[in-house]
């Protein structure tokens, strides 16, 4: 009788992780089919729509095949909105992430005043686009604060529209977008450096390394995962999301200077009421983010 106890409890105990797997399957299939819902069927919407000739979101659509994808790789535009994409990306990113290190590591030597300077820098990242868009439009206008000040030191010459002149308004949009983003960042490095040992810095010092060699050949190094994780994000984020800012600034302008592929997939779908060619757009933008996320991660493996 008493084998027969043991043997049951020990077939009891063999279950249990099975049961307990198929337990853990069952309460994952809400957050699966959320996932699918949310993420793959919009994927899967994006790529069916981009083949239709579709002129109104209320308005009957019709298979259009490939033809929003030759009207796109055969339009000047879409390839001025492709450079301009191009030099805000190849701009924002190797400038941000290295100064956005540098205010990180800074912030974790912890210099007077510097429980304030972290909210101050993490601000910026606080504030919505419209409150932005209206601050910076106010000191890059023509009677902005930026235009009294040259006047004010004498010089004159140097005043101008800089959000509508095509010398600087693409200057000025990656300029406020490193304003939104290095503080941010450099909070959430600052968080990341304070979890490694001290006494790494400390060794370090004793040897006689300075500061800057102990951020780049030691804190660098330590934290090149989580750098790749911030860099991905930020490629992310201006890659599609700093389509709001650039519509509030410039509204693509002048011309289609600082117009993006994330703001022309604005336009053609909400002011020219193409979906399909802007969903053909979102194709293209999807590939380049995909294929961007990629060469991000293999450069910080590359590290390793």
């Amino acid at each position: 009788m008493s084998s027969v106890k043991f043997r049951l409890k020990a077939n009891s105990q063999k279950a249990g992780p099975v049961g307990s797997t198929k337990g853990l399957s069952l309460f994952s299939l809400p957050a699966l089919g959320w996932f699918v819902f949310f993420t793959i069927g919009p994927l899967v919407a994006m790529f069916y729509i981009s083949t239709l000739n579709w002129r109104s979101i209320i308005g009957q659509s019709e298979p259009a095949g490939f033809s929003n994808y030759e009207k796109l790789f055969g339009s000047d535009v879409f390839y001025a909105a492709l450079q301009t994409t191009a030099i805000q990306l190849g701009i924002m990113i190797p400038v941000m992430i290295p100064l956005a290190f540098m205010v990180g590591y800074y912030l974790t030597l912890k210099p007077r005043g510097h429980r304030v300077l972290r909210v101050i820098l993490f601000t910026p990242g606080l504030i919505s686009i419209s409150a932005t868009a209206m601050v910076f439009y106010a000191a890059l206008g023509p009677q902005g604060l930026v235009n009294g000040l040259l006047e004010a030191i004498g010089l004159d010459d140097l005043t101008k529209p800089w959000l509508a002149s095509a010398d600087t308004a693409l200057a000025m949009v990656i300029i406020v977008g490193l304003w939104q983003g290095i503080g941010y960042s450099g909070v959430l490095f600052a968080a990341r450096l304070e979890s490694v040992n001290k006494d790494l810095f400390e060794a370090a010092k004793l040897d006689g390394a300075s500061e800057w060699r102990i951020m780049w050949r030691i804190a660098f190094p330590i934290t090149v995962d989580f750098v790749g994780t911030l860099t991905m994000l930020q490629f992310l984020w201006t890659l599609f999301g700093s389509a709001g800012l650039i519509l509030l600034l410039t509204r693509g302008g002048p011309g289609q200077t600082t117009t993006t592929l994330s703001l022309l997939i604005y336009q053609k779908a909400f002011f020219e009421n193409d979906l399909g060619y802007s969903q053909a757009a979102g194709v293209v933008l999807f590939v380049i983010g995909l294929a961007g996320m990629i060469l991000i991660r293999r450069l910080i493996r590359a590290r390793d």
